[in-house]
């Protein structure tokens, strides 16, 4: 992993989660999760532990998750691509690449509810 940001939280509370966790591992094989952060910002090292927690209480496979450090300035490898502004972001897309829904850091919930929220509309 390149983010240490992303790694799991191990006093997250797993159970406080479930109806996002089982929505993230009903799609955990056919969407490919793409994380843009810092390990020094202060968003990122609070809302992606959790995150990292979230992925790997769904199943979701290391191979299904693409995690990017990018520097002070927020530039890094498909900060462009991608239209990467604020971090973290995370860009979820289908096995086709299309994207499926983003998650960027101004949301007003965690990483993994306001993700699992959206992929229940998105592929109901």
């Amino acid at each position: 992993m390149s983010l240490e940001t992303m790694e799991p939280n191990p006093a997250w509370d797993e159970a406080s989660y479930e109806d996002a966790i089982d929505t993230l591992e009903a799609h955990n094989d056919e969407l490919v999760y793409k994380v843009w952060g810092g390990d020094w910002c202060k968003d990122c090292r609070k809302l992606l532990p959790d995150f990292g927690a979230a992925l790997d209480a769904a199943d979701v496979p290391d191979d299904r998750i693409d995690e990017t450090a990018v520097d002070e300035d927020k530039q890094g490898p498909g900060v462009e691509e991608y239209d990467i502004e604020y971090i973290p972001t995370v860009v979820v897309l289908d096995d086709d690449g299309e994207e499926v829904t983003r998650f960027v850091e101004e949301e007003d919930r965690p990483p993994a509810i306001w993700l699992a929220d959206q992929l229940e509309r998105e592929l109901a």
